[in-house]
């Protein structure tokens, strides 16, 4: 299993389709099918870069929807750990990341009725988590595409809408993770929620405006 202390290992899925956010979503949902067949098989090495690759987009997502760092690491680790026992049992092996998602989101609605308030903001990836000695220690997530002054507005402008998104109700936020920034379509963010595709596109219409507001704010 995944260490969850290092929710983005440098040794990624050196496969096909290992960045999942320079792959078309049909490349996407073929290579997800792939891993999952092949795992679902009894291929230990597939079953390692799924779970990999999981890890990664699990962490992303409950970070932002459950808005702890240390609830994300427990979601985390539920949704690995249910990749591992139920892989086998998934009946359409390209949905993979659809299922991954409700799990994750469902894990997040789980540790939100246990909280009595909502996080006052976000953990911040350029935050980090804490040493033994209290002391600040940044997630080492480069990429190295792009310039150091480009990483440092990109730092800004994520740090901007995590907050932002910190004053959204959770129904709304999790939309807008999965629509804005994972690119789900509407059918598939409907799926994930149990609402209709309507009500997908009408929170997210309200979602956007409020958004908005907030940014002017910060």
């Amino acid at each position: 299993m995944t260490n969850p202390k290092n929710p983005h290992p440098s040794q990624r899925d050196p496969g096909p389709g290992a960045q999942d956010s320079g792959l078309h979503h049909d490349e996407a949902r073929a290579a997800y099918a792939r891993l999952v067949r092949d795992a679902a098989s009894g291929d230990k090495d597939a079953m390692e870069r799924l779970l990999v690759r999981a890890q990664e987009v699990a962490y992303r997502v409950s970070l932002l929807v459950c808005g702890h760092q240390e609830d994300a690491e427990d979601v985390m680790q539920e949704a690995l750990l249910k990749t591992f026992q139920y892989v086998n049992r998934i009946e359409d092996p390209g949905a993979f990341r659809t299922w991954l998602y409700r799990t994750v989101r469902n894990a997040c609605l789980m540790k939100r009725r246990r909280r009595v308030d909502e996080p006052a903001r976000h953990a911040s990836i350029e935050q980090g988590d804490t040493t033994t000695e209290g002391e600040s220690r940044p997630m080492e997530i480069q990429d190295h595409s792009r310039s150091a002054d480009q990483q440092l507005i990109d730092a800004w402008i994520g740090d901007r809408l995590r907050r932002a998104l910190d004053h959204l109700p959770p129904s709304y936020r999790a939309i807008v993770v999965l629509r804005e920034i994972e690119g789900l379509s509407t059918k598939e963010v409907a799926a994930i929620t149990h609402i209709s595709e309507a009500n997908v596109k009408t929170r997210l219409h309200r979602a956007r405006g409020l958004l908005r507001q907030h940014l002017g704010d910060l």
